[in-house]
């Protein structure tokens, strides 16, 4: 066998594998267009009890936005209890602790929690939080989040039903027009909010909670085992826990709550960091746990899809290594066979989240066609991620928990005062070097399909290159 021929074969296995990945896509996609219509439940006659949870860790932009925000829930002011759980080391404490005085003045039953260390980080200062908690559901915020004063009012009377364990809003984006990289983390984001949660959860499977903008009811948490910190997503561990413990979940689609999306490459990467990672933890510790329960054969294969979907990132990563010499061998090999098998695996790997992000655009009926010609954008960034993504699937399978690192918030804050908050340094890293390497090999091989008259070939080439340089770039240019 010839180099021609291992490089292709590789070529082929690759791209067959990223193509079930792709196929997973179109089932969602099905899934979510058979979706069913949930009637709004009627109010309770008596409005339960609801603490609402904010943890903070150095959120001094967005602290004031978030109380403000919270304290205006149009609900019975004898049945809202809010607890700002505060982990900060910054003047996030004093801020936080001046707005909450002024509230309590005011007649608002607010506390804050003010932790001296971290154990635990979110999940612990979760978990700390309800040992005083006075509601029987559990309403939690990050502090990115402005929810609206009807969210209550929409969410609590799901829970009514004593089956339900937690009822999850739909994030919705506060600044989407602010760059190309948040217009193209709205189409991510919606992806996942409008078609994965929809279809996972009208099709019977499982589906998490996701850290913010929902309610739970205390006693789901309590019999899942509570609040766990042997992973970076707790949310995504607690979630499943919960529905093994018997607990069943309601996605409310057309309940958005508006969030901050990351302003700059570095804390986009911090962030989608942090849930690859996690997610892979997750799969580590429930995945056996989840195959040996009496459930039904489509939840486990889901929740194994679910939990392990980052593991396509390490794939992209070989993928692009192969792509330009697969060109080469492919073309001096001339074979008609080859030529039709590799196109038919790379539209079935990459058209179908073509398909995926550009029917979650309409889904979410915001702007849709400005927000579709995006659609380049986006597959360009989840490319570019591919090797900072492959990075975090390692070090889940095989490193320690971690740090959790919080997304950097800006709020209103000017430019300024918010890059003296998170100084950060532009030298090049290792990780941003191979992103760069990789944006330039790809560039490289733009150039000799381009010479070679390999015309086919060059939008794929330059979709790699665009998508690695722009994450590599990105990362390097200070806020």
């Amino acid at each position: 066998m010839v180099w021609t021929d291992v490089i292709l074969v590789t070529y082929l296995t690759v791209l067959a594998a990223l193509s079930v990945n792709g196929l997973h896509r179109l089932w969602m996609l099905g899934a979510y267009l058979r979706r069913r219509t949930y009637e709004t439940p009627p109010a309770p006659r008596e409005w339960p009890q609801v603490t609402i949870q904010l943890p903070l860790f150095n959120e001094r932009f967005v602290v004031e936005r978030l109380l403000d925000a919270v304290a205006a829930m149009d609900y019975p002011s004898d049945r809202l209890h809010i607890q700002v759980l505060d982990d900060s080391l910054d003047d996030t404490t004093a801020i936080a602790q001046a707005k909450v005085d002024a509230l309590a003045a005011e007649g608002v039953d607010i506390v804050l929690l003010h932790r001296t260390d971290r154990t635990g980080f979110k999940a612990g200062a979760l978990e700390a939080g309800l040992a005083s908690a006075k509601g029987d559901l559990i309403a939690i915020f990050d502090a990115d989040f402005v929810p609206q004063a009807s969210f209550l009012r929409h969410a609590v009377p799901h829970l009514v039903d004593g089956s339900i364990g937690m009822v999850q809003a739909r994030w919705g984006h506060l600044n989407t027009d602010e760059s190309w990289l948040t217009r193209a983390q709205s189409v991510l984001l919606d992806g996942h909010f409008v078609i994965e949660h929809t279809a996972r959860h009208h099709s019977g499977r499982w589906f998490n909670f996701n850290g913010t903008a929902g309610v739970w009811r205390r006693q789901a948490i309590v019999d899942a085992g509570g609040w766990q910190h042997d992973t970076l997503t707790e949310d995504m561990d607690l979630s499943y826990r919960a529905q093994l413990a018997g607990w069943d979940f309601r996605y409310l689609v057309d309940l958005v709550v508006p969030a901050e999306l990351p302003r700059d490459m570095a804390a986009f990467k911090t962030q989608q960091h942090r849930w690859a990672k996690g997610s892979i933890q997750c799969a580590r510790k429930l995945l056996p746990t989840i195959w040996r329960a009496e459930v039904p054969l489509a939840i486990k294969l889901e929740a194994t899809a679910h939990m392990t979907a980052n593991v396509s990132y390490p794939l992209v990563v070989f993928l692009t290594l192969l792509l330009p010499w697969a060109v080469v061998a492919r073309m001096n090999d001339g074979a008609e066979l080859l030529l039709a098998i590799d196109l038919l695996l790379f539209t079935a790997a990459v058209l179908p989240f073509v398909v995926f992000y550009g029917a979650a655009v309409v889904g979410s009926g915001d702007r849709i066609g400005h927000r579709l010609i995006r659609m380049p954008l986006v597959l360009a960034l989840g490319l570019g991620m591919a090797i900072s993504q492959t990075r975090a699937v390692f070090g889940g399978l095989f490193g320690e928990v971690g740090t959790f690192v919080r997304t950097p918030k800006r709020g209103a804050a000017r430019s300024g005062l918010y890059q003296a908050a998170f100084q950060r340094a532009s030298a090049m890293t290792w990780l941003t070097f191979l992103e760069l390497a990789f944006a330039s090999y790809m560039f490289a091989g733009c150039l000799y399909a381009l010479g070679m008259g390999y015309l086919a070939s060059l939008p794929f080439l330059a979709l790699f290159a665009g998508g690695y340089g722009a994450v590599g770039l990105g990362t390097l240019r200070r806020t």
